[in-house]
């Protein structure tokens, strides 16, 4: 947590990114603004949201079963079934940094965040990929996988990805929003 962030809400508050999963595709419409009252509802503070993909900053000296009363409150309030991968903001810019891939204008790169361990090493099971389209590695709760601009729906590890066995466990950002996350 930074310096002002302890000053104002004191050293025992934890920073976290709520990044949500299926916001604003598939007739799923979350405003940010509407988003960010939702946390503060929930008596977090500091709340942010970034970009309309259902991301946001916060803290909160409250953290048993955090990620079930944010899923809980996004059901009850926007009423679809929410899911939501929790991140320590302190440790975001080191799994961006950790990005094993040289980036290139012509391609996506990706953090494949989980809330379970074993869905992020199924993601890798068996895969036939071809290295000279895309490519992915295992990272600390993560995996990282870059593709070719243009490709992110159609590629071998993609398909993996959307599955729907995946659904409650994973969401998929690009490092460019992480970045605006930090």
């Amino acid at each position: 947590m930074d310096v002002t962030a302890a000053a104002r809400y004191g050293p025992d508050m934890a920073r976290w990114v709520a990044l949500l999963r299926g916001v604003n595709v598939n007739g799923i419409t979350i405003k940010s603004a509407d988003l960010a009252a939702l946390f503060r509802g929930l008596g977090f503070q500091d709340v942010r949201t970034v970009l309309a993909s259902g991301n946001v900053v916060f803290s909160t000296d409250d953290t048993p079963s955090l990620k079930a009363a944010i899923e809980q409150a996004l059901r009850d309030r926007f009423g679809y079934d929410a899911w939501i991968v929790l991140v320590p903001h302190d440790g975001l810019a080191a799994l961006v940094d950790a990005f094993p891939f040289d980036r290139s204008d012509d391609r996506h790169d990706y953090v494949v965040f989980g809330s379970d361990d074993t869905a992020l090493d199924d993601l890798l099971t068996d895969l036939d990929l071809d290295d000279a389209v895309e490519r992915v590695a295992r990272g600390d709760g993560v995996v990282y996988w870059s593709c070719p601009k243009g490709s992110s729906t159609d590629t071998v590890f993609a398909k993996r990805a959307g599955a729907a066995r995946f659904k409650r466990t994973t969401t998929t950002r690009n490092t460019n929003t992480l970045r605006k996350l930090l």
